[in-house]
């Protein structure tokens, strides 16, 4: 079956967000050998213990943009790698919904990693924040479009409880827009920010409105493979556009793989602050 692409020229995988449980998501992740969030990992743990010494803040609370059935959360508490939580649902089988979600329960209630951070998750996809949500792996989240809306007051309210913001894979689908709103949901404090993003995506805009909110943003050293192409039209749509950008994609997307950088976000302290 043809792979769609999404109008990013990126294959589009919408039809498994929408799925009641993680099954189909990860079984067809698997095949294309994703792994930007275990990659991901150690700079996150990094950021929160930074955060932690810096904002002398106890239980920081993390909102992951595009979080899908909360990935990045799953891995942060249970110390898991993709692979094992591909093989955690493959063994799930025949499960319903309800059992794979007390399996989950029970696997945080033995062994949750990170007991002293609250996640939080943001995405377009409802079925998958559901998930996440009674999987216990989010302690709330936010569905909607801020490319197309500011968020409502309850929406607000969950945004500005966020310390720091990550992403591994929303940059592209959301722009600018998204984060400015998300960076102004508090009116006085501004989170920290750590984005993983595709190099066929142009993150100039975005650093340019994080700067006028008061940002300073660093790209961090290294390149990072997100997964394979799923599809030889995905492959030449992205190493088109990388070549329209005077991307050299030797040794890296044109090995069939594609890659993203990390863009470190962090509001100036203000005039005075010693923070």
């Amino acid at each position: 079956m043809p792979v769609p692409l999404h109008t990013t020229g990126k294959a589009s995988f919408d039809h498994i967000y929408d799925r009641a449980d993680p099954r189909e998501y990860y079984a067809r992740m698997s095949e294309l050998d994703y792994r930007i969030p275990e990659l991901a990992k150690p700079f996150f743990e990094q950021q929160i213990r930074e955060y932690r010494a810096s904002a002398r803040v106890c239980v920081p609370t993390v909102l992951d943009i595009g979080c899908s059935y909360g990935v990045n959360a799953a891995l942060l508490r249970t110390g898991a790698t993709i692979g094992e939580l591909a093989e955690h649902y493959r063994d799930g089988g025949e499960s319903g919904r309800h059992a794979l979600i007390a399996r989950d329960r029970a696997r945080l209630a033995e062994d949750d990693r990170c007991p002293d951070i609250r996640f939080l998750g943001m995405d377009a996809a409802r079925p998958a924040l559901a998930y996440a949500r009674e999987a216990g792996f989010l302690h709330d989240f936010v569905h909607a479009d801020l490319e197309a809306s500011d968020p409502t007051e309850e929406q607000r309210r969950v945004l500005a409880s966020a310390d720091i913001v990550i992403s591994t894979g929303c940059i592209g689908y959301v722009t600018e827009k998204t984060l400015a709103r998300i960076a102004t949901a508090h009116p006085r404090r501004r989170p920290w920010m750590a984005h993983f993003v595709l190099r066929m995506f142009d993150f100039a805009p975005i650093e340019q409105e994080l700067a006028a909110l008061g940002y300073r943003t660093e790209q961090a050293p290294g390149l990072f493979e997100q997964r394979r192409f799923a599809s030889a039209d995905e492959r030449q749509q992205v190493l088109n556009t990388l070549a329209d950008k005077g991307i050299d994609t030797t040794g890296r997307e044109a090995e069939g793989w594609l890659y993203a950088g990390l863009y470190l976000s962090r509001p100036l302290p203000a005039p005075g602050d010693d923070a």
